[in-house]
């Protein structure tokens, strides 16, 4: 390197003590004399006012970028909130929801899934179903008397398990014990019923119906468990205390029977569970009403409720689309995306979709049932209007809402396909993430140039330095043999 440039100090006569200017201790300090350029300082400086200009524009670059590429997410995360707010509105079935009622509850209550047809339906209650119930006979000595040993084979319906009685457990609570723990049970109970004729076992079913009846058999050595015995033509050993009955009922004037007291196929869609009798069936009371009235209607109650978290989501996602578009003229501070084609279009369809105008009734936009735009963009709903709308045309809500041009159904279909893979979110956020990618290329590529850079100046500076250091070194040796040459005319050497 050309070392022209540097400047060494004037020789002169007087004598000159020259101090070595200190480095880091990465700088070069082979040559004698010391170092004079603090040369890790000087190429650090250097190459950081080089670095600095071009680094700052990536920087600013990257965070734009990154920026972007948060609102996109942001936006992203709005409409797909939004979106599962339209579940309940933007399909047909979404309305198919139905409630049922009964106009006596201690009579029939019911319950309607989505197949149900609306309408009144007149239910007479002449039997419930019941379950079988046994006593046995009392058995002196309280539950601790014993009964027997052996095997009892117990069944309701037609399904049996078996239990086995030894000396553990041959009492009579021993063995209620055994056929409540028995794991085949098969829906049968045993209870202990302290008496003043002493202990009785009481078997219960957990079945209704006239098909479900319990019998009991037993094989022992002996005779003890014959006495738990019952079934067809051996009844002498249980009292009867509840039949195994179906129930009898009519709706609309069609008579039918159940083993059941819920009841799911005697009117289409709705499930009815009798509780009571009416009057002039046996065992009613005396103030038992003629009949009951299950009703089956459109559940407009459920369907209120869906429409007003439609228009909260809505004003949600429209707070989340104004923030990222926004401008705030006194500070001069835009938002994100503001102006960003990506937002202008999404915000385009949602307020198209929002005016759409379905059918020739007076419910055919959402103006008309109630919804309306204020100033700042969200909406709002009048409960008396809507309400009105879904009692006196509720076939028109529903087609404003989920035909294939209605307003959540539109809605949907447009932000499905801006969500997809293909759609313009995605599309503008893979153009960012080049973007970013590449504003990291450009960051490492400076970085391995910078580090170029520095390793040559530390070179070039460090020759440089040893240059100066040996004319450092040279300049003190001739000033120290100048001091020592003799006087000159009595005038001491300079």
């Amino acid at each position: 390197m050309t070392t022209t440039s540097a400047t060494t100090a004037p020789v002169t006569s007087t004598p000159v003590t020259t101090t070595p200017v200190s480095v880091a201790s990465s700088s070069s300090s082979g040559a004698a004399g010391g170092s004079v350029i603090n040369v890790s300082s000087l190429v650090s400086e250097l190459v950081a006012a080089s670095q600095a200009p071009q680094q700052a524009l990536i920087t600013n670059q990257t965070q734009a970028v990154t920026a972007n590429i948060s609102a996109l997410g942001t936006l992203k995360s709005a409409l797909s909130t939004f979106q599962s707010s339209l579940t309940s509105l933007s399909s047909p079935t979404a309305f198919n929801a139905v409630t049922a009622s009964s106009s006596e509850q201690n009579v029939v209550s019911a319950t309607a899934s989505s197949n149900a047809v609306a309408g009144s339906y007149g239910v007479t209650v002449s039997a419930l179903a019941s379950a079988q119930q046994l006593l046995s006979g009392g058995f002196i000595g309280g539950a601790g008397a014993t009964v027997g040993t052996g095997a009892l084979t117990l069944s309701v319906g037609g399904a049996s398990f078996s239990v086995a009685i030894n000396a553990a457990n041959d009492t009579v609570s021993g063995i209620a014990n055994a056929i409540n723990a028995a794991s085949t049970n098969t829906g049968i109970t045993a209870t202990v019923i302290a008496g003043t004729d002493g202990a009785h076992l009481l078997l219960s079913s957990s079945q209704t119906g006239a098909a479900n009846t319990i019998t009991v058999t037993e094989s022992d050595p002996g005779t003890g468990l014959a006495a738990l015995t019952y079934g067809t033509g051996n009844t002498s050993h249980f009292t009867l205390q509840a039949p195994a009955a179906d129930a009898s009922f009519s709706v609309a004037g069609v008579p039918l029977t159940s083993p059941s007291n819920s009841v799911s196929n005697a009117i289409s869609g709705v499930t009815i569970t009798l509780a009571g009798l009416t009057a002039g069936a046996v065992g009613a009371d005396p103030g038992a009403p003629a009949s009951a009235t299950v009703s089956v209607a459109n559940d407009t109650s459920t369907v209120e409720t869906n429409v007003q978290n439609f228009v909260t989501a809505y004003n949600t996602l429209q707070s989340a689309l104004a923030t990222l578009g926004s401008y705030d003229s006194s500070t001069g501070t835009a938002g994100p995306m503001l102006g960003n084609p990506v937002l202008t279009n999404i915000q385009s369809q949602i307020q198209s979709a929002l005016y759409s105008v379905v059918g020739s009734s007076a419910d055919n936009s959402l103006v008309g049932i109630g919804i309306t735009t204020n100033s700042d963009g969200s909406l709002s709903v009048n409960n008396a209007t809507l309400e009105n709308a879904l009692a006196s045309n509720f076939t028109a809500v529903s087609q404003l809402f989920s035909s294939t041009g209605g307003v959540a159904a539109k809605l949907n279909s447009a932000i499905t396909s801006d969500l997809a893979g293909g759609g313009t979110i995605a599309s503008d956020s893979q153009s960012l993430v080049s973007q970013e990618n590449a504003l990291t290329t450009q960051t490492n590529t400076l970085n391995t140039q910078m580090s170029a850079l520095s390793a040559s100046l530390t070179q070039q500076y460090a020759t440089l330095n040893t240059l100066l250091s040996s004319l450092q070194s040279t300049s003190s040796y001739l000033s120290q043999a100048f001091a020592t040459l003799p006087t000159v005319q009595g005038v001491p050497n300079a």
